[in-house]
C-alpha cells in the first residue's frame, strides 16, 4: 500500500513510520510540508495519490485548548475535514487519531466503541468534531487512543509522562501525582502495530479503541515506572481539584475494544508495554525481569 502519514515526526507518527516502512511505501509529512488547517496546502496530498492517509496532527495541550478554541478546532476538526475531503476525492482511506477525551468519565468502567460520546472539554469536543468530519469519507478508520508514551516523545508537550517522572526523580524533586483520574496507558509502538493490522486485515471501516489493556490512576502509573526502573523518589498522591486545571478532565476514561478481538487483534497489558518502552529508551536492561 501507498501510505501517507501526517505528523510523521511526532510521538505516534515516528512509530508508524518505523512499523509500516518495511512492508509498505510510506511517505512522511510534517507541519512544514502540509498545513492541515488550510485546504489549499492539503492539495499536495493529491500528487502522492496514496491508498491510505493517516492523520496524527493534533493540538492536544488540554488546558491551552480552553484558551484557544479557534486554533483547537482549526487543527482537530477542520484539519480532519480537509483530510477526509482530500482522501475521498482520490479514493483513499482516511485514518483519524482520536482520544479517550470524547467521553465524560462518568461510566466508571472502560468505554467501548459502542458507548455514547459526551466530551466535557474543548479538546474532546474538537476531536469529536474531527471524528464526525472523518465520517464524511465512507472509507475511514477512527482510532481512539489514550495516555500515550513513545520513544520520540510528544513534540507539543515536551516528552511524555514517563520521561517527566524519571527526570523529576533523578533531580530528587518531590513528586505529586493525581490518584483519582483513571486511564489506559498506551505505548505508541503497540498502536502503530495495531494500526498496521487493522489496515492489512482490512477490518470493516469504523471506530476502534486501540489502547493497551488494563487501566490505572496516574499515581499508580508513576509507581509502576519507579518499580520497574528501581528508582525510589518521594512521591505522594493528590486530588484532581487541587491542581486547579483550566480544563475539566474525565475522571475515568479507560478504553477497551470489543471490536478488534473479533478479528484476532488483541493489544497487550500496559505494564508489559511500559517495561518494553523502558528497555527501548535505555532506562533498564532487557534482561531485567518484570514482576
Amino acid at each position: 500500500m501507498k501510505i501517507t502519514i501526517i505528523g510523521s515526526t511526532g510521538q505516534l507518527g515516528t512509530d508508524l513510520m518505523n512499523v509500516l516502512k518495511h512492508k509498505h511505501e510510506v511517505l512522511g509529512l510534517t507541519h512544514q510540508d502540509v498545513e492541515v488547517t488550510d485546504y489549499s496546502s492539503c492539495r499536495i496530498l493529491k500528487e502522492h495519490n496514496s491508498d491510505v492517509i493517516i492523520n496524527t496532527a493534533a493540538f492536544h495541550k488540554t488546558d491551552q485548548c480552553e484558551e484557544e478554541p479557534i486554533k483547537t478546532f482549526s487543527v482537530n476538526a477542520i484539519g480532519a475535514r480537509n483530510m477526509a475531503k482530500i482522501s475521498k476525492e482520490i479514493g483513499a482511506t482516511t485514518i483519524f487519531i482520536s482520544t479517550d477525551y470524547v467521553f465524560d468519565g462518568s461510566k466508571k468502567e472502560p468505554y467501548t466503541e459502542d458507548d455514547n460520546t459526551t466530551p466535557i472539554n474543548t479538546y474532546g469536543i474538537s476531536k469529536l468534531a474531527g471524528e464526525l468530519y472523518t465520517k464524511q469519507n465512507p472509507k475511514h478508520y477512527i482510532i481512539r487512543l489514550a495516555s500515550l508514551f513513545g520513544v520520540a516523545g510528544a513534540s507539543g508537550k515536551g516528552g511524555n509522562f514517563v520521561e517527566t517522572m524519571i527526570t523529576k526523580a533523578k533531580k530528587n524533586e518531590s513528586i505529586r501525582v493525581v490518584d483519582d483520574m483513571w486511564m489506559s496507558p498506551t505505548y505508541t509502538k503497540d498502536v502503530a502495530t495495531t494500526t498496521k493490522e487493522i489496515m492489512e486485515l482490512k477490518l470493516p471501516f469504523g471506530t476502534y479503541h486501540a489502547t493497551n489493556q488494563g487501566y490505572c490512576t496516574w499515581f499508580q502509573f508513576a509507581k509502576e515506572i519507579f518499580k520497574i526502573t528501581g528508582i525510589s523518589p518521594t512521591i505522594k498522591p493528590t486530588k484532581t481539584h487541587q491542581l486547579k486545571m483550566k480544563a475539566r478532565r474525565p475522571r475515568f476514561s479507560a478504553l477497551k475494544s470489543i471490536k478488534m478481538p473479533k478479528y484476532g487483534i488483541q493489544m497487550r497489558e500496559w505494564k508489559e508495554a511500559l517495561h518494553d518502552y523502558l528497555v527501548e529508551k535505555g532506562h533498564i536492561h532487557a534482561k531485567q525481569p518484570r514482576e
